[in-house]
Parts: structure tokens; C-alpha cells; sequence
């Protein structure tokens, strides 16, 4: 029941028209339901699906409620349309550097349009995974409507009743605004929007230096925006390593983007066309302020769960403002109703939502134990470069009084990159005792590195296993490998050495 704007189906060609006929069918009428259902998913998003999916191949009697589009943020207007328009400007950064590589090139043009056709184009083809009739062949009544409990055991869509004997909220969580003066006087984006531009923004301002501020930062000043990016902290990416932040913000600034960091918004004014930013920043305790004009503003600072509207209190089901309140078996106040994704967790990623839905339909279909905070949660955020995270951050290693230990292997030492000219990242892994604990990676392709780490702190793994792991070679990967090479020469203690060292002598 993921609430997408309008605006995520503009301009409405054929591609959009596509998408449409697939996750929301304008003919589709819902159907009867039955007397009672095994499970009743609501929300269509990455957590409803995998849930509903999932539990109807096992073979319980499954329905599904949907408020707007199926696919939920992710493919309509999060991962999916996204990462398409990064893809375009991570040509464009390789374009650019293509002289230090030997080649020569003419200048850069962009067509936006086109790049913003194609986003629309494989969000349209990738749909099907999504689609309203997917979920009927697989055994799912899919209802499109408003749902709210009417008690306990009962969900109303419209005037129909499904009545259940397990249900989960799968609602997901929409973008918010920070409460700047006038902000709402001007037609702001966020992710639910800024993928229907048909026309590159002259001058963008991005409020928000998170990873959708940083991605999409960098995407638009290699389009050829002019790009100022607004944070009231002094770092981006704050939940990210210091160390790799600076390395993503460095780059970011090579492609043009603006910061202003360290600096409060204090108010937003409309003229003529185009808002002006006014700021004020603290530095040294001297107080600064200046402003910033802007044709596009673009809100990324945080987001809110989908509950209003859920009557919640009508089935005994706790929430506040973070979301769904819910126990470590993701079950609510409600013994028969669980949540999934975005509406009850911290970790707001597609993948997080597939592995809770997971567990909830052994927990609620089969009397399961399993628990949400056993799962090992990877993240990535798709700059150039991109910075991949998992387990234990630098802050732990620090409060960890000796505990944990890091080892940092710079790209400027793997040949790979050196070809590759992408030596400005690294792999730094947080260990204890040789156990993974945690691994920071920044390169060009982080996140398909950091799955191995994942499945390594996953199954118990540890840097002597890296360390005798073949890689091929050369790859950037082969990094992790040095990592646990260094460790297994920080073990060589100096008592061991001289142990060594009389061996190989009484040996000759």
C-alpha cells in the first residue's frame, strides 16, 4: 500500500502506459474474497510481495491489498528509476576521464530526455517481476483499494471484508520535508518526483546529504546542472565511515557539485520563477549566512512510514512515528499480524525488506522462531565511487576498547585499480580476533564487492578464510584477500618468528 504520487507516472507515454497496465490495471476489478484467509499482505512494495509470493507458493490462501502502483517505491520510484539514471552518469564521469585513459573524445552532450525515456523504458520492462497478473498466477488475490482493520481478525478494502488468520503490514514509508520556512511555497522534489522530469534543471539545489542527496547530486552535475547540496551536518553520508565519505565527496566535487555543509536552512522564498535558499552556518562560533538561488529544489533528508489511515488501534497494533511497532520475530502488539520493510525498520533497503518478509512467513505461517536481528544487512550507495558497508562501523572499533581491531588495504596497492586509474577507495575491515565484525568499502563497484564479506560475517566466517580464498586475479576484490594476508602477518608474533627463524636454521 506504498503511496506514490500521480506525478510517478508523468509524462504518461508509452512506457508509462506500460507500467500502469501492469502494476495497476485499469480494468482490474477485485475479486471476490474468501471466507477466511491463511495470510492478508498489505502493501505491494518489496515486503508485500515477497511475502505474499512466498506464502501462496507454499500453499496458503494469500491476498494482497494494494493502494496505488505495485512494485512500491523500489520500482517506481525508488531502486529501479534510480540506478537506470545513474547509469547514464557514471558514462558520462567515464567520458570525462577518458583522456587519462588514452583515449580522446569530443565534448560531452547529454540528451536528458532520452536518458529519462530509457529510465522509463526498463522500469517498464522490468514491471512484469511486479505486475498485478504475476500475483494471480501465483495464487494471489490482489485487491486495489484503501485497507484499514476493522478488528482483530479483519481487514476492510473499500466495502469488502478479508478476514485473516495472519496478516502483515507491509505499508513502506514515504520522503518528508524538514520544516524550513516557505519550502512549501515552492514546488519542491523528492525521489516520488524527480524521476517525471522531462527537462534538466539549469540550477538544482539538493537538500540533504544522504545517499539520495549524494547520488543524485552527482547524477545531475554530469548531466550539467549546476548542483548545490544543503546539510546541517559537517560530513555526508553520516552514517558512512569518515574516511570514505570524504572520498565520495571529493568526487562529487570533481564533477561540480557545490557543498554547504555545517549550515541550518533558514527559509525558502519563491520569486519569479526560482527559490531562494537563505542559510545560516556556524564556523569557529562565528555565525555566516548567505543564499542560494535555484530553478529546481530537490528534498532528500528523511522519510515516514506508511500507517495513517490503517486503523491500527482498531486491531491492538502499536505504532509511533518511526512505524510499526514490532518485536525481534517482526510480530506486533497483535499476535496475528507481523510487519515487514520500511514501516517497522531502520534498514530502509529493498534487500532488508525481502530477508524480514522471509521471516515473517516462517514466524507466522509455521510458527517460526527466527530472528530479524540475525540477519546480516549489507548497504550501498550507488556514487561514483561507491561506498558498500556491513556489520561494525570505525565509531564501534573505537568504543570497543581494544576489542576490535581494523585493517585498511588502500586501492593505490591492488593492481587492478592502479590499471584501472580508480585507486582513490579502500577496504577496511573491522575484525575480532580474525572474526569479521564489519567491512567499509569505496570503489567503483562496492557493492558488488561487499556480498562476499556479507556471506563471510554471515556463516561465521574470518580473515584467514579471506586470506585463503582464491581470487583471480586482477581484480579489485583481490583486496579482500590482502586483508586477511595482513592479519595473518599481524599474528606472526615476535616470539613465533624467533621459534621460525630456529627452525629453518636447525633445518639447512
Amino acid at each position: 500500500m506504498q503511496v506514490v504520487h500521480a506525478d510517478a507516472t508523468t509524462p504518461y507515454d508509452n512506457a508509462d502506459v506500460e507500467l500502469v497496465n501492469l502494476v495497476h490495471p485499469p480494468t482490474w476489478r477485485n475479486p471476490q474474497p474468501a471466507a477466511k484467509y491463511d495470510f492478508v499482505v498489505l502493501g505491494g512494495g518489496t515486503a508485500g510481495l515477497v511475502s505474499a509470493v512466498g506464502a501462496a507458493g507454499l500453499g496458503a490462501r494469500v491476498a494482497l491489498v494494494e493502494r496505488d502502483l505495485l512494485g512500491g517505491d523500489c520500482l517506481n520510484t525508488g531502486c529501479v528509476p534510480s540506478k537506470a539514471v545513474i547509469r547514464s552518469a557514471r558514462l558520462v564521469g567515464e567520458v570525462k576521464r577518458a583522456s587519462a585513459l588514452g583515449v580522446t573524445t569530443g565534448a560531452v552532450e547529454v540528451d536528458f530526455g532520452a536518458v529519462m525515456r530509457r529510465m522509463r523504458q526498463r522500469r517498464a520492462s522490468i514491471a512484469h517481476n511486479d505486475s498485478a497478473e504475476r500475483l494471480r498466477k501465483a495464487g494471489v488475490d490482489v485487491f486495489f483499494g484503501a485497507a484499514a482493520f476493522v478488528d482483530e481478525q479483519t481487514v476492510a478494502v473499500d466495502d469488502q471484508r478479508l478476514r485473516f488468520r495472519r496478516a502483515v503490514i507491509a505499508t513502506g514509508g514515504r520522503p518528508t520535508a524538514p520544516p524550513v520556512p516557505g519550502l512549501e511555497t515552492v514546488p519542491f522534489l523528492t525521489n516520488e518526483t524527480i524521476f517525471s522530469l522531462t527537462e534538466l534543471p539549469r540550477r538544482l539545489m539538493v537538500i540533504g546529504g544522504g545517499p539520495i542527496g549524494c547520488e543524485l547530486s552527482q547524477a545531475f552535475a554530469r548531466f550539467g546542472s549546476a548542483v548545490t547540496l544543503f546539510d546541517l551536518g559537517r560530513q555526508v553520508l553520516p552514517r558512512e565511515d569518515a574516511d570514505a565519505a570524504d572520498v565520495v565527496r571529493r568526487s562529487l566535487q570533481s564533477d561540480g557539485v557545490r557543498f554547504e555543509l555545517g549550515v541550518r536552512l533558514d527559509r525558502v522564498v519563491a520569486y519569479e520563477g526560482e527559490a531562494r535558499v537563505h542559510y545560516i552556518r556556524s564556523a569557529g562560533g562565528l555565525l555566516g549566512s548567505g543564499s542560494v538561488a535555484s530553478d529546481a529544489v530537490l528534498v532528500a533528508t528523511g522519510r515516514a512510514p506508511n500507517i495513517e489511515g490503517l486503523n491500527l488501534e482498531a486491531a491492538g497494533i502499536t505504532a509511533t512515528k518511526k512505524g510499526v511497532t514490532v518485536n525481534d520475530r517482526l510480530q506486533t502488539s497483535n499476535p496475528r499480524v507481523y510487519a515487514s520493510g520500511d514501516v517497522c525498520s531502520q534498514y530502509k533497503f529493498t534487500h532488508a525488506a525481502d530477508a524480514m518478509s522471509r521471516i515473517v512467513i516462517q514466524n507466522a505461517l509455521f510458527y517460526g522462531r527466527r530472528k530479524a536481528s540475525a540477519l546480516v544487512i549489507p548497504w550501498t550507495t550507488y556514487t561514483d565511487p561507491e561506498i558498500a558497508h556491513v556489520g561494525v562501523s570505525a565509531a564501534d572499533v573505537v568504543k570497543s576498547d581494544g576489542r576490535l581491531q581494523t585493517i585498511t588495504v588502500p586501492f593505490s596497492d591492488i593492481d587492478r585499480a592502479v590499471v584501472d586509474d580508480e585507486t582513490d577507495g579502500f577496504v577496511r575491515v573491522h575484525h575480532e580476533k580474525g572474526r569479521l565484525r564489519g567491512c567499509t568499502i569505496v570503489a567503483a563497484h562496492a557493492g558488488e564487492m561487499i556480498g562476499e564479506v556479507a556471506y563471510a560475517m554471515t556463516h561465521g566466517g574470518t580473515l584467514s578464510a579471506l586470506s585463503s580464498t582464491v581470487h583471480p586475479y586482477p581484480t579489485q576484490a583481490e583486496a579482500l584477500r590482502k586483508a586477511g594476508d595482513l592479519y595473518r602477518r599481524q599474528s606472526l608474533t615476535p616470539g613465533l618468528r624467533r621459534w621460525l627463524e630456529r627452525y629453518f636454521t636447525w633445518t639447512r
